[in-house]
């Protein structure tokens, strides 16, 4: 009596899971569909600036102040969001010898030239961690002496052009009043809530925690041998296009990395060290754009949009390479702390575009120059 009992509770329990599990496939291809059908081209090619986001990025500005103030080392403000840096590097940046025409743009003009350059590689974090801790990570490129107007008017004669990227696809954001939410409720300490703002489940942003969660990946390597992103678009002459910046060992002699000991805090500064410095190996990269087909869905406006390659493949348009050099020292490292990178230090020709990219200008002004001042102090 007693086991027949149990074997229809057995039974009960499997129909039940079965149900539950058909009902989560029903769902997920609901949600599938639903987001292919809301997530689908055509796209404008044009800004569309929604309204109150001036207010709402001077939130963002104060939220950033207060976030450098919490981060501050002893007397020392720090950057806002990556604080660590593995090492600011010398690179030189080629434009392809073959360019075709219709990719010769901006500082890309010039089929052959060699920029001069700057590279910082660095973590996300807001505050210097392990480099074994899950993190983003991220790569900023400064192209020196190049000539023409600057965006910025208080950046004429600086003759730079800045890259900025880091190691995953797409942001965990999608616009700017997002963008106020997140970081507010991570600066208040209340992390869940950077994803989960209310009670109501219309408020949940599951899929950004997804990219959140995979933006924060594993410590490579070593920091060349990652693949950097501008997530965000950018003008590319009549165009628009995003950014990426991958590794190109085909382009340098060959080279094996010894095994780094990754239970030590600075072990990817250990890595580019070995490299670099004691092993005297340079280091390779090309860099590539890939331009915004307006037919598909490649919006300017939602960073948490990947745009699908096989939508629009990426282009090589230059290759980095960063010679063997001596960088760790405590005045390359003093300068290094002091540089200044931003998407809107540059030429016309490469114009940031998108919410997120105005919000970047209006916070990393206020934010650079409130750090160097606090700095400039001590």
């Amino acid at each position: 009596m007693l086991m027949t009992l149990w074997q229809r509770i057995g039974a009960l329990l499997v129909k039940i899971l079965m149900l539950l599990a058909g009902l989560g496939l029903l769902g997920w291809a609901a949600a599938t569909a639903w987001f292919a059908w809301q997530h689908r081209g055509p796209v404008s090619v044009e800004e569309q600036i929604p309204a109150g986001e001036a207010a709402m990025t001077q939130d963002v500005i104060q939220t950033a102040v207060r976030i450098v103030d919490q981060h501050r080392e002893n007397t020392r403000y720090l950057r806002d969001a990556h604080a660590k840096a593995h090492g600011c590097l010398r690179a030189e940046v080629q434009v392809l010898p073959q360019l075709s025409e219709d990719l010769r743009q901006g500082v890309f003009s010039e089929p052959g030239k060699i920029w001069q350059a700057t590279m910082r590689l660095s973590n996300g974090n807001a505050y210097p961690q392990f480099d074994s801790l899950r993190d983003a990570r991220g790569m900023a490129l400064k192209l020196l002496d190049v000539p023409g107007a600057q965006l910025l008017k208080d950046r004429q004669g600086r003759g730079e052009q800045d890259f900025v990227m880091f190691n995953h696809a797409n942001f965990f954001v999608s616009d700017v009043a997002e963008y106020r939410q997140n970081v507010a409720a991570q600066a208040d300490g209340k992390k869940a809530m950077a994803f989960f703002p209310s009670w109501d489940p219309r408020s949940w942003q599951v899929r950004h925690l997804f990219i959140a969660l995979a933006t924060l990946a594993p410590a490579p390597a070593s920091p060349t041998q990652t693949t950097y992103f501008s997530v965000s678009p950018y003008k590319f002459g009549n165009a628009n296009a995003k950014f990426r910046v991958a590794p190109d060992p085909d382009s340098c002699p060959s080279y094996t990395l010894p095994a780094q000991n990754q239970d030590l805090p600075n072990f990817l500064r250990s890595a580019l060290s070995q490299q670099l410095s004691t092993d005297r190996v340079d280091a390779c990269f090309v860099l590539q754009i890939q331009r915004q087909d307006p037919s598909k869905y490649m919006p300017i406006e939602d960073t948490s949009i990947e745009w699908r390659e096989s939508d629009a493949p990426f282009e090589t348009v230059a290759r980095i390479r960063i010679p063997a050099q001596d960088f760790d020292t405590p005045a390359q490292n003093l300068q290094c702390d002091n540089l200044s990178f931003n998407p809107w230090f540059g030429l016309e020709a490469h114009r940031p575009i998108g919410g997120i990219n105005r919000l970047r200008k209006a916070v990393y002004e206020a934010v650079s120059d409130y750090r160097h001042a606090r700095n400039s102090e001590q």
